[in-house]
């Protein structure tokens, strides 16, 4: 490219910035001189990208609580249970679940005894939540207690932070031992170690044989409020022999991992005796497959509010085009003028559109502001961190700009189609 055709090309930008310059101060002021008639117009958009933002906000707080909570399995493992992780289908769904026989505590052993490409295997149950008591103070009824074998502690992603994990002499015994949350730990020995110390769970007391590491999930977490006993003595104590119970496993690595489904699959599949091209009886999960679960729980109501606020943003459109056609026409003369002394139709186009865009753009942000804070309402009654999500509000303000310039368009369109000379004579 030439010098004079860069200096030519550097020359015509200008003037299209001191353009856009020029309109956009033309719109504020328009905006300025109207302050009733466009608050109430920009209204109509503040209302659908608030709604927008405020739903997605809360969602994606949600989400990395349920993600965050959900994350239970250690790398490379997966669960084989009776019934779905998650069920949104209703009762008769949950009904034929039911129907399903329990992998009873026989079965599951006789996978742990088979299954040859696992690193750890183990069996659980998950009993209740209830109230644990020492002498030093009480919980709230909301301890949620496990009963497991020592293979459940790697596939958990577990870690004992203080003494020692369940061992199997402790599974065979039934012995009335327990390892418990570093959270539960804190609030029933306040003031100093826990190990060897008595607790009572239900009533019954138990010697306390490790602690395990916290994991960050808050006093309340999944990982960090809980106790767990041999199985066997959870069985005996409080969840009778015919409940379905848990496998839990752990592949060798990532390149292991379908080959170790595959083969518990099979294992779980010759003892339930699945007929060959049957489904299966029972459900795999893993953290990816339940994160999988409730992002498609969530899609649809994404998708509703999607909906709702594209409704609201077309009336929010509608409403601004009616107002830039009024404005339109009050301005009549005033194009007349900018007409005269020597501007393009463009030059008008442009500032009708910028007017309708800057109005779009100024409820879009109020409204995104609105929605952060509304959304983390959520984050703050949960005592969760706070989101920004940055994808959706780039993506409303794109939208707020996509409103102005499509219905700012035909108003603009007609007031840059005036004729000159009849707009200077209009009063």
């Amino acid at each position: 490219m030439t010098p004079a055709a860069r200096n030519h090309r550097r020359a015509a930008l200008q003037i299209v910035l001191a353009e856009l310059r020029e309109s956009l101060f033309m719109a504020l002021d328009a905006i300025r001189a109207h302050k009733l008639r466009s608050s109430l117009t920009l209204l109509g958009v503040l209302i659908g990208v608030f709604s927008i933002i405020a739903v997605m906000t809360a969602l994606r707080v949600m989400q990395r609580n349920v993600e965050r909570e959900l994350s239970q399995l250690g790398a490379h493992s997966f669960m084989a249970h009776k019934f779905p992780a998650m069920m949104f289908q209703g009762r008769p769904n949950w009904w034929a679940y039911r129907q399903r026989k329990d992998i009873t505590y026989a079965m599951a052993n006789e996978v742990v005894r088979r299954a040859t490409l696992p690193t750890a295997v183990g069996i659980e149950a998950v009993f209740w939540g209830g109230q644990v008591e020492s002498r030093f103070a009480s919980t709230a009824p909301n301890v949620q207690l496990y009963g497991e074998t020592p293979g459940s502690f790697p596939v958990r992603n577990w870690t004992v932070a203080e003494g020692r994990s369940l061992n199997d002499s402790d599974v065979e015994d039934s012995r009335d031992v327990t390892v418990i949350g570093a959270s539960l730990a804190r609030t029933v020995f306040p003031f100093g170690d826990a190990l060897g110390q008595s607790l009572k769970l239900n009533g019954i007391h138990y010697t306390v044989i490790g602690v395990l590491e916290s994991r960050g999930g808050g006093a309340e977490s999944d990982q960090e409020n809980i106790a767990i006993v041999p199985l066997t003595t959870g069985l005996d104590r409080f969840g009778r022999w015919h409940r379905s119970l848990n496998v839990l496993v752990q592949a060798d690595g990532a390149d292991r991992y379908e080959d170790t489904v595959d083969e518990v699959t099979g294992i779980l599949r010759v003892l339930r005796k699945v007929p060959p091209g049957a489904d299966n009886d029972f459900e795999i999960t893993s953290n990816d497959s339940l994160i999988a679960q409730f992002n498609q729980f969530t899609r649809a109501v994404r998708l509703g509010v999607a909906v709702v606020s594209s409704i609201a943003l077309l009336a929010a459109g509608i409403g601004i085009m009616n107002i830039m056609l009024v404005s339109v026409t009050e301005r009549t003369r005033e194009i007349g003028v900018r007409r005269a002394v020597g501007a393009k139709k463009r030059n008008v186009m442009t500032q009708f559109i910028a007017e309708a865009v800057v109005l779009c753009q100024v409820g879009g942000l109020i409204g995104v502001a609105l929605g952060l804070i509304g959304g983390n309402v959520a984050g703050v009654l949960l005592k969760l961190p706070l989101v920004l999500p940055l994808d959706w509000v780039v993506l409303g303000l794109v939208i707020c700009s996509v409103v102005g310039v499509v219905f700012g368009t035909y108003p603009a369109w007609r007031a840059a189609n005036l004729d000159p000379v009849e707009s200077l004579r209009y009063e």
